[in-house]
Formats: C-alpha cells, sequence, structure tokens
C-alpha cells in the first residue's frame, strides 16, 4: 500500500520531457519566421528592383548606397535577379581615358524585368494603332495619321507638364520637367551632359509605352517635339529604349551653346548606336 505522499509510478516530468509537449508551438515560430524573412528578402529584392528602374544601369556599390545596405547583400540579390532573367549585367561604358584595370560591372533591367512595371495593355494600343493606319489608307497616309494621334495625345499630356516648367528658373527648368514625367510614370531625372558646358541630359528610366513605340516611333518623335516647345530650345534625342537602349536619353543645350544654323528640332531618335545613352 502507498502513502499519500509517494511519488506516482512511471516516468517522472522533467526537463528533457518539456520539447516534446512544446514541439507544435516551436515548429510554428519557426515557420513565422521563415516567412517573415522571405517576405523581408522579396522586399529588399523588389527595392533593388525598383533602384535600377528609377537610375537606371547602376553598380553594385551605387545601388548598396542608394538603399543603405552591404555590397555583398545587395551582390545575393543581383545574382538571384539575374539568374531569373529580371536584370543583366553590363561592362560600364567609360568616356575619356580609361583607368587600368577590368571596367566595372553595371546591372540593367530586361525587358522581363520592365515588364514587370508596365500595364498589359501593349497588345490593344498596337491594334488600335494599326487600325488607324489602315483606316487612313496606309502607307504613307497611315503613317501620317498616326504621327497625328501621337502628337495630339502628347499635347494633351503636355499641358499637365507646362505649370511646373514655366514656373521654374530658366536654369531649373530641365529638372522640372524630369519632376512632372516622374510623377507619370517615367522616373526621369536631369543630369549634366558628358561636356557640361554643352548642356543638359533628360533621362527617363522607364518608358510606359516602350513596346509599343518599337513599332509605332512616331510616338518617341512626338514626345521630342513636346520636350522642344516646352523647354523653348532645340533638343536632341540621343536614345531610346524603344531602340534597345538602357535609357530614353534627350540632349538640351544650354542656350548660345549650339552654333546658329542648328536651329530645326530633331524629332527621330538616331538610328546611329553612337549616341546610346551612357550607362
Amino acid at each position: 500500500m502507498k502513502n499519500v505522499g509517494d511519488a506516482p509510478e512511471g516516468p517522472v516530468a522533467g526537463p528533457a520531457a518539456r520539447p516534446r509537449a512544446t514541439a507544435p508551438a516551436a515548429a510554428a515560430s519557426a515557420t513565422v519566421q521563415a516567412a517573415s524573412a522571405h517576405d523581408e528578402q522579396h522586399g529588399t529584392r523588389n527595392r533593388v528592383v525598383r533602384s535600377i528602374l528609377d537610375h537606371g544601369p547602376s553598380t553594385a556599390a551605387e545601388v548598396a548606397l542608394r538603399l543603405e545596405l552591404t555590397q555583398a547583400a545587395v551582390r545575393r540579390h543581383l545574382d538571384s535577379l539575374v539568374s531569373e532573367g529580371v536584370v543583366e549585367a553590363r561592362e560600364k561604358r567609360v568616356y575619356g581615358a580609361r583607368s587600368r584595370g577590368r571596367p566595372a560591372k553595371v546591372f540593367a533591367l530586361t525587358d522581363c524585368g520592365r515588364d514587370a512595371f508596365d500595364q498589359a495593355y501593349d497588345k490593344l494600343a498596337v491594334e488600335a494603332l494599326r487600325w488607324i493606319a489602315q483606316s487612313a489608307g496606309g502607307g504613307e497616309q497611315g503613317e501620317a495619321a498616326v504621327a497625328a494621334f501621337a502628337r495630339a495625345r502628347l499635347a494633351a499630356q503636355a499641358e499637365g507638364y507646362r505649370a511646373a516648367v514655366e514656373a521654374a528658373a530658366p536654369d531649373g527648368r530641365t529638372e522640372a520637367l524630369a519632376k512632372a514625367l516622374t510623377e507619370d510614370g517615367y522616373a526621369a531625372t536631369a543630369r549634366s551632359a558628358p561636356s557640361p558646358e554643352w548642356g543638359e541630359q533628360l533621362c527617363q528610366h522607364h518608358c510606359p509605352v516602350a513596346h509599343v513605340a518599337e513599332q509605332y516611333p512616331q510616338l518617341c518623335e512626338a514626345e521630342t517635339e513636346v520636350f522642344s516647345r516646352l523647354l523653348g530650345t532645340h533638343v536632341q534625342r540621343l536614345a531610346t529604349i524603344a531602340h534597345g537602349d538602357g535609357v530614353c536619353t534627350t540632349f538640351i543645350p544650354r542656350s548660345g551653346a549650339q552654333p546658329k544654323h542648328q536651329t530645326k528640332t530633331t524629332t527621330a531618335p538616331s538610328t546611329s548606336t553612337a549616341g546610346r545613352n551612357p550607362e
């Protein structure tokens, strides 16, 4: 017979038994932590992609500086994005005397990477422009009809930029236009040209209609004309995303920097690759 104070038979519950009782909770905690880490990694990766979209082809060091991350962390994300075809690595173009050593590597968005930011209306837009061209009789008449549509579309769009540009000081109008374009989704910036005394470059790192403009360059031509009117000067389109360049780049000369006989606005992107945007 047992006394009331006797210990119960069987193994005594102690520290060794506790893990079995808490295993489900530990597994749930591990799952939550893993999900949280995945979300954080995914969010950082999206920030890397967005940084390249907003600033154009960039080195790992430049992305790391902008996002306040380590270069090692950024490189891990870039390697993953390259393997998925979202970004591609290129050699950075060097202007002037090349320093010793290998050129820096920059990362640029691929068409696949840009598609993630585009609305899926490209096919509809192409079909609409094709209908306009065919309804006008095709050929030169059809091309003229598409050009007329592009000018009308850009003229209406430009009215939203005009107030911002005209309110800026003369030397700040390119920057004002860049900010207005950015608000419309073009991720635009203004910077000095390779020879600053000649002028500035307006760079659009994103183009919502790039795939449509590949087939209908009248869209790019109309946009260049609008920039010229807004800024009140001759401008020259050096590169376009639709033409295969990394960034749409428009050269805006400083007042008096161009020879007097160059007064006609350039309305079409160059067919040469010599004027492509520096990366």
